[in-house]
């Protein structure tokens, strides 16, 4: 029930979805240069300085606020069991307003003023992706970012310029893309795909996952038509899927268009089961499906939270003991707990070394980390993919039982899994 509730909210966030004087951050971080290696600001004896903006006010205050009562409920829990390594961390924060401008400009004030030793939590669609080169001409270790867009993604890199100093959490569209594909071939042994795309970034992004997903493996085809975000006629689209005679479909659009080709999906009568993105597993996209689809085929939805686990349970006791009870199961609030979490995991496994930048980040990739509430997340050789394991999730008419309209049925896991690898 809990885990239901939270599956809803989660997918509404993706719609909020030292550096020294003079130096420059884009160097190769596994350089032997000195200069590159030893790079540290924000760090004394007792204390590690972070930083993020996010939006405490306006229309994504909302999310923010609970946001940032995560990070700091987490923070607040090490520092009062005497920090990580003998430093307490002091978190930063100001309100941006869900204003790129201001979220720049807050950037450049914390990283060239305040001297953080790392920004944690960049929050939301519009302010990280006017932040995200800055980032990575800075060369400061960024910790989780609140949305899931493409320019956080890397598969391989070795320089600042490529992202090795970003390190995403939550689900990167393309990454999903890939496990789409994956649950598609491997779950329900798809041979021949069809994916409906949007023209914006989400959906291309996810396009681009499932596509390259496709072309890594054998005896896989595919079939793909693109619509218009926000569209109100995708006809032609599902036509040419229909004709096509496909297996299973990607639906590689959010919230505005989804509903759109599902339901034309079923208006032409193509009763193939259907998967989408974790941002439409919500009860709102549930409401707007289940009478077009029952009967016809199932849609199903990828998630990346999950409490099944032994691990999962006692992260939300350890939570709900920490945070306010206003957010005892609010979905951001557990999202910002996250985002401290993973900051501080690279801390801890620092350890008595000398705490720099390349120390850091060389610890973040040292071995997977386990989301508190999620799967396995590695950054080892310079992968910078956000979460790599997902669950599922599928439409079921709501119930007391269901208030979501979803109901899981493939725990949490990873492309290799799905492909019995």
């Amino acid at each position: 029930m809990k885990s239901k509730k939270t599956i809803a909210t989660l997918a509404a966030l993706a719609l909020s979805a030292g550096m020294l004087a003079g130096c420059s951050g884009t160097s190769n971080p596994g350089s032997t240069d000195s200069a590159a290696s030893g790079k540290v600001q924000g760090v004394t004896d007792t204390e590690v300085l972070i930083a993020n903006s996010a939006a405490t006010s306006g229309t994504y205050a909302p999310v923010g606020v609970p946001f940032l009562a995560g990070m700091q409920a987490y923070l607040d829990m090490v520092n009062a069991q005497g920090g990580i390594n003998g430093r307490t961390i002091k978190f930063m924060h100001t309100d941006d307003e869900f204003d790129p401008a201001k979220g720049s400009a807050a950037l450049t004030e914390f990283v060239e003023d305040d001297k953080v030793f790392a920004i944690v939590g960049d929050f939301g669609t519009p302010v990280v992706a006017a932040n995200v080169a800055q980032l990575k001409e800075y060369g400061i270790p960024s910790v989780y970012f609140a949305t899931g867009i493409g320019q956080l993604y890397a598969d391989h890199a070795t320089t600042n310029e490529e992202g090795y100093n970003i390190f995403p959490v939550q689900p990167i569209y393309r990454t999903e893309g890939s496990i789409m594909t994956a649950y598609a071939t491997g779950k329900f042994q798809a041979k021949k795909i069809g994916i409906i795309y949007t023209n914006d970034d989400a959906g291309m992004d996810l396009e681009k996952g499932a596509v390259a997903q496709i072309k890594s493996m054998s005896g896989i085809d595919y079939v793909e038509q693109q619509v218009a975000a926000g569209a109100a006629d995708v006809s032609a689209a599902v036509t040419a899927i229909k004709q096509a005679n496909v297996d299973f479909i990607i639906v590689a659009a959010i919230q505005g268009t989804m509903p759109t080709i599902v339901k034309e999906l079923a208006a032409q009568s193509v009763n193939k089961d259907c998967i989408t993105t974790y941002v439409n597993v919500s009860s709102a996209m549930s409401t707007a499906v289940i009478d077009d689809i029952t009967g016809k085929f199932d849609l199903y939805g990828l998630g990346w939270v999950d409490y099944a686990s032994s691990i999962a349970q006692t992260s939300l006791a350890d939570y709900q003991a920490q945070i306010d009870p206003q957010y005892a199961m609010n979905a951001y609030a557990q999202t910002g707990w996250i985002a401290s979490y993973f900051f501080c995991e690279g801390l801890r496994r620092v350890g008595s070394d000398p705490l720099t930048w390349d120390s850091y980040m060389k610890a973040l990739e040292s071995a997977p980390i386990q989301n508190p509430f999620g799967g396995l997340i590695d950054y080892s050789n310079g992968q910078r993919l956000g979460t790599q394991e997902m669950n599922l999730s599928k439409v079921v008419p709501t119930t007391d039982a269901a208030p979501a309209g979803w109901q899981q049925v493939e725990p949490l896991q990873g492309v290799s899994a799905l492909l019995g690898k």
